[in-house]
């Protein structure tokens, strides 16, 4: 296949992509119901009905938490295919995952030394 017919074939899945979405929005916007009230414009959450003010500030702790939390449970999911080609690589594959592991105690030591670990 030649450079010009995988352009060609690119830029037409993008075109049919735009094309697409854009024709499934515009779609929805003619044909679905639209009809604001009282009930409809509340603050839901869970079932539960809200009390109190509903835009109210979180501690950012919370956000720095659940921040590195994240990035250590995607990091984990590395370790699956380093575990299937340790036998075939051997000590190299042993010493890179070690780095791996070095970095990510210097990315948790960091976020212990700014207090980025306590629930407050």
């Amino acid at each position: 296949m030649t450079a010009y017919m995988e352009q060609y074939s690119l830029l037409t899945l993008f075109i049919t992509a735009g094309v697409l979405v854009g024709g499934a929005i515009v779609f929805s916007y003619f044909v679905a119901p639209y009809r604001p009230g009282t009930v409809k414009s509340e603050p839901y959450e869970c079932g539960i009905p809200t009390e109190g003010p509903t835009w109210i500030q979180f501690h950012v702790g919370y956000y720095l938490f659940a921040i590195v939390y994240l990035i250590f449970d995607v990091e984990t999911v590395f370790l699956y295919p380093w575990a299937v080609v340790m036998k075939e690589i051997g000590m190299r594959a042993f010493v890179e995952v070690f780095i791996f592991f070095a970095i990510l105690g210097l990315g948790l030591l960091y976020a212990w030394k700014k207090k980025a670990l306590i629930w407050e």
